[in-house]
C-alpha cells in the first residue's frame, strides 16, 4: 500500500527524522493560508501516488500568498502525467505546501527488502535529485548497498560507512546515524516494504532533512496495523484493485487486452509470460487464490470484464486447494449474471477437474476448452487476430 509524501513525513516525523515545515491544503484558499504560515515564500507539492511531479507540473516555488493560491487553483483538478503514471495520468485532489530551504547538497537514501539475503537493504547515493533513476542506470558506480540485519539492526559502523561513501559532511554523521535509525525502527514496526528520502537534503544551517519521502507498505500487514490501513487513499488507486481488494483478490490492471483470471502467484506469472511468448498482451494479473468461493469468481469475471481493453479471457485453474469444479460454476453464474460478451477460454487441471469440465458442458455456455497452458495462450492470441 502507497501513502502520499505529507503522510509518510509525519510518520517519520515521529520517528525522529527531521522534515520541513508543512500544510495539507485542499483548496486554493488553504494553500494560501498555508504560505502564510511558511513565511510567505513556499513550496506547493501536488499529492498524488508516483513519482517525477516536479517535471510534470507537480511542483511549484512560490513567493507570496496571492501567488499561492494561483498556482493551488491550477494545480488542483490538473491530470498530473509522468513516466510512472502512464499517459492516462494522476488526477490532483490535493496539495502539500511546505516552508522553502536553502538547499546545499542533495543525497538518495533508502531502506528495502533484499529477498536474496533475507536481510534489509539501504540504498544511498551522494547524487539525490529528480535523475536518481538515470544516475541508477548510467553511473552505478555513484549507488551504495549495505545490508542490514533483520534480527540486530543497523550497527553504528554501517551508518558510518554509508555516510561516509556517498559523502556526508563529517560533522552531519550523528545526525544522518540518527536518521538511518529512525527509518530502520519505523520499516521493522510498520511493516513498510519501502522507505525512500529523495532528496534527502543538506541546508544552509547545516542540517539535514527528509525533503521528499516515500514509504509503501505490505499489504499482508495491514490488519496488524489498522493506523497505517486508514492512510489508503482510494482515489489513487485502479477502481479495479480497490474493488478486488475488498473480496480478497490479488488483482493489478496492466495495459494489455487478455484477462487472465488464474489461481496461484506463480501460475498467474506463467500464464503472463507463456501469452506473451504467443504474441499477446495480458490485461491484468489476477489471483483468485486457493479458497475462492463462487462467489469470488463471479466478481473476479465481473472486474475483468469491466476492463474495456479485455477482449478475450483466459482463465487457467490447476485444481488444488482450489477444486475445478468451483471455478467452473463460478463462470457459469457469472454467465448468468452478468454476460460474458468476450471468448472465454478455459484451462482446467487437478482436483476434480472432469467434474468441472461437465459442469461447463451442460451451462450450454460458448466455452473454448483448452488442453494445457500453452494451448490456451495459443487460442486466446489468435482468436484476438481473427476479431
Amino acid at each position: 500500500m502507497k501513502i502520499h509524501e505529507y503522510q509518510a513525513k509525519e510518520l517519520l516525523s515521529g520517528y525522529g527524522v527531521a522534515v520541513p515545515k508543512g500544510y495539507l491544503a485542499n483548496s486554493a484558499k488553504e494553500a494560501s493560508e498555508a504560505c502564510e504560515l511558511c513565511g510567505g515564500v513556499c513550496v506547493i507539492k501536488a499529492q498524488v501516488h508516483c513519482g517525477g511531479r516536479g517535471k510534470a507540473g507537480g511542483v511549484k516555488k512560490v513567493q507570496s500568498r496571492e501567488e499561492a493560491e494561483e498556482v493551488a487553483k491550477k494545480m488542483l483538478g490538473m491530470t498530473l502525467v509522468t513516466k510512472q503514471t502512464g499517459p492516462e495520468g494522476k488526477k490532483v485532489h490535493k496539495l502539500y505546501v511546505t516552508e522553502a530551504l536553502d538547499i546545499q547538497k542533495e543525497f538518495y537514501l533508502s531502506i528495502t527488502a533484499d529477498a536474496s539475503s533475507a536481510s534489509l537493504m539501504i540504498i544511498a547515493s551522494g547524487a539525490g535529485g529528480t535523475e536518481i533513476e538515470e544516475i541508477s542506470s548510467e553511473h552505478p558506480e555513484l549507488i551504495a548497498k549495505e545490508q542490514v540485519s533483520i534480527v540486530t539492526g543497523i550497527k553504528q559502523y554501517e551508518a558510518r560507512e554509508i555516510a561516509r561513501k556517498i559523502g556526508i559532511p563529517k560533522e552531519n554523521l550523528k545526525e544522518f546515524s540518527s536518521m538511518l535509525q529512525g527509518m530502520y525502527k519505523l520499516y521493522v514496526e510498520k511493516d513498510c516494504s519501502l522507505i525512500e528520502i529523495n532528496p534527502l537534503a543538506l541546508t544552509g544551517d547545516g542540517h539535514l532533512t527528509a525533503l521528499d519521502a516515500k514509504i509503501t507498505f505490505d499489504d499482508n500487514s495491514l490488519p496488524r496495523h489498522p493506523e497505517i490501513s486508514l492512510l489508503r487513499d482510494e482515489l489513487e488507486e485502479d477502481p479495479k484493485e480497490v474493488r478486488a481488494a475488498k473480496y480478497d483478490l490479488n488483482y493489478v490492471a496492466l495495459d494489455g487486452n487478455i484477462g487472465c483470471m488464474v489461481n496461484g502467484a506463480g501460475l498467474a506469472m506463467a500464464t503472463m509470460d507463456i501469452i506473451k511468448k504467443f504474441g499477446g498482451s495480458p490485461a491484468n494479473f489476477l489471483d483468485v487464490g486457493g479458497s475462492a468461493t463462487e462467489e469470488k469468481v463471479t466478481m473476479a469475471f465481473e472486474i475483468l470484464l469491466s476492463d474495456p481493453n479485455v477482449k478475450t479471457i483466459m482463465v487457467n485453474i490447476f485444481g488444488g486447494i482450489m477444486k475445478c469444479d468451483i471455478i467452473a460454476s463460478g463462470i457459469v453464474a457469472a454467465a448468468k449474471a452478468i454476460g460474458i460478451r468476450v471468448p472465454v477460454v478455459v484451462r482446467l487441471e487437478g482436483t476434480n477437474v472432469e467434474l468441472g469440465k461437465q459442469i461447463l458442458r451442460d451451462s450450454g455456455l460458448d466455452l473454448i476448452s483448452a488442453a494445457d497452458m500453452a494451448d490456451a495462450a495459443h487460442k486466446c492470441v489468435e482468436l484476438l487476430k481473427n476479431r
